[in-house]
């Protein structure tokens, strides 16, 4: 695979998790802890390497995606404590591998659809613009699909406002590719937000298992 067709991902994990109460990276979520979950989801979705940026708890979280081998890297954040969503992606995407480009997930983000992302890389084929982003309702969401070329100006950026004043100034080089799929909304900030998910999606892979089981009989 040539080095611009290579799809790599950005994980952020390094927050304090404050409003949530607990550490929100390794709560319980379909049999996986939440940055097992969203690990996978970029991976099913096309992610050769994900790199996550770890902070608060960080030998915690890497332990915890340890089995996943060299196709997960890890970075740390150590001012976590003092610093914005940013500086995290600012040493992420300076940690990735060569690449075309990359998804780019927050780790309380944990239901995404593989559907979503390859969604997103056929909107990146066919438009062949720097930032694509997902909509739902007409609403940009995450995870963006952001093209290799856009690396320094994200790692150089200083600016008031973070990624979106950044957007700002490319927005001619964005698409959007509306999806179906509730995923792209669920980012897990309170404890309301996270038992209204285990609510839906761990019953619903309780009904695709069920599913699965009587196809096969």
């Amino acid at each position: 695979m040539r080095q611009d067709e290579t799809i790599c991902a950005l994980v952020l994990a390094a927050g304090l998790s404050s409003r949530m109460g607990e550490f929100k990276p390794l709560l319980p979520l379909r049999g996986k802890t939440l940055i097992e979950n969203a690990v996978e989801s970029v991976l099913q979705g096309g992610a050769e390497t994900v790199v996550v940026v770890t902070g608060y708890r960080g030998s915690e979280v890497e332990a915890a995606l340890a089995h996943y081998g060299s196709r997960v890297r890890f970075t740390r954040n150590p001012d976590y404590a003092r610093t914005d969503m940013l500086r995290s992606i600012q040493l992420g995407v300076r940690a990735l591998p060569p690449c075309g480009a990359f998804y780019l997930l927050p780790g309380d983000m944990p239901v995404v659809r593989q559907s979503t992302f390859e969604r997103l890389r056929e909107a990146r084929n066919r438009e062949h613009m720097s930032v694509v982003f997902p909509t739902l309702d007409g609403y940009r969401k995450h995870p963006p699909l952001i093209d290799a070329r856009m690396i320094f100006e994200i790692a150089a950026f200083h600016g008031e406002g973070g990624l979106r004043e950044l957007w700002k100034q490319h927005e001619a080089e964005i698409v959007t590719v509306p999806v179906d799929d509730q995923g792209v909304w669920v980012d897990l900030d309170t404890p309301d937000d996270y038992r209204q998910c285990k609510e839906t999606y761990e019953i619903q892979r309780e009904v695709e298992t069920v599913w699965k089981k009587s196809a096969r009989a």
